[in-house]
């Protein structure tokens, strides 16, 4: 199949991209290299910007299925420019939706349920607490309203390492304070016991190379595990000597707590993702190790700090970033 990946040089875009390959399909990708420096992965790269609809639309039209990864990403990236935010996450896919007649692939978040007791499945209450959650909101209202076959995955908070050329993102809780605790051996966490359903970035890549040939339709939870914060840190703290965990009372911007279900994955899919966070912890800490990264404080490993174009940085600390612990989807 033709598949075209919009938004398909990044963290998620690599190791997708490996995986269509993988399966013999012809792979595009339409991308401005916002977070990339270079690309070299033997992928043709149509470097458009997304909404600019008359630039992309003839490989669009190429294509008999279209994953939507560009977007937005997190509630500190969104929150800088909301405006834009909402043109980027909703409004481009107006005149998609409107002339695409293949497949549409879309990754939403399960950040769209907020902070919520109990098990949470596609069919409990939404409670967007960011820009960046009800963005995406509307853009499955948008997809679930059109005639487009379509298939949205309400991914958990990813972690680990994409691909050999790829960026890796450090701004996400798990891999954040694994560098945190390789560099500092102190992760600080607020209150510890809110809930992330946790997700290996290589299984997002799997599972919608499933769904380009799946008959799935709808929403779809994905995750690997539900874990604390605390649960988190722990794994780490086994891995790497003398890490200590500081807790602290200042509470950080993003009031998420959620655990999900990803029951109805399973039935459509007959498997459930299986990469899991001690498997991520390992990846990156065999990069540090391995001096495979010069520049740790580097922007380009930070949604938020890239669009930001600054670095912010504290005393004794490798990377800080405004509400750290709680950044990703």
């Amino acid at each position: 199949m033709n598949i075209l990946v919009v938004g398909g040089a990044g963290y998620v875009g690599g190791p997708l991209c490996d995986y269509l390959l993988g399966e013999g399909h012809k792979v595009k990708i339409v991308d401005l290299l916002i977070y990339e420096k270079n690309y070299f992965k033997p992928v043709e790269l149509i470097r458009e910007n997304i909404l600019n609809w008359p630039s992309i639309k003839q490989h669009v039209m190429w294509a008999d299925c279209v994953v939507w990864l560009a977007a937005l990403v997190g509630d500190p990236a969104c929150a800088i420019d909301s405006s834009l935010t909402t043109e980027i996450n909703v409004s481009s896919l107006i005149p998609l939706l409107k002339d695409f007649k293949g497949r549409l692939i879309f990754p939403s978040t399960c950040s769209v349920y907020g902070a919520q007791d109990g098990l949470l499945d596609e069919k409990s209450p939404l409670n967007p607490l960011s820009l960046y959650a009800k963005s995406k909101i509307d853009a499955e209202n948008l997809i679930l309203d059109s005639s487009v076959d379509s298939c949205i995955f309400r991914l958990g908070t990813l972690f680990g390492v994409g691909d050999t050329h790829s960026r890796i993102r450090l701004d996400l809780v798990v891999n954040l304070l694994t560098v945190k605790a390789f560099f500092t051996r102190k992760m600080t966490v607020f209150g510890g016991e809110q809930f992330r359903p946790l997700l290996h970035v290589r299984d997002v890549g799997k599972f919608v190379t499933k769904a380009v040939t799946n008959d799935a339709n709808g929403i779809y939870n994905i995750h690997q595990n539900n874990y604390t914060i605390t649960q988190i840190s722990e794994i780490i703290r086994s891995k790497v000597p003398l890490s200590d965990v500081e807790l602290t009372e200042t509470q950080f911007q993003d009031a998420r707590n959620y655990s999900v279900s990803s029951n109805k994955l399973l039935s459509k899919f007959d498997e459930l993702p299986k990469l899991t966070v001690n498997e991520g912890v390992d990846e990156i800490l065999n990069v540090l190790k391995e001096n495979r990264i010069t520049d740790i404080s580097d922007p380009s490993f930070s949604n938020w700090q890239s669009l930001r174009k600054s670095i912010i940085k504290t005393d004794n600390e490798i990377l800080s970033i405004s509400s750290s612990l709680e950044l990703g989807m």
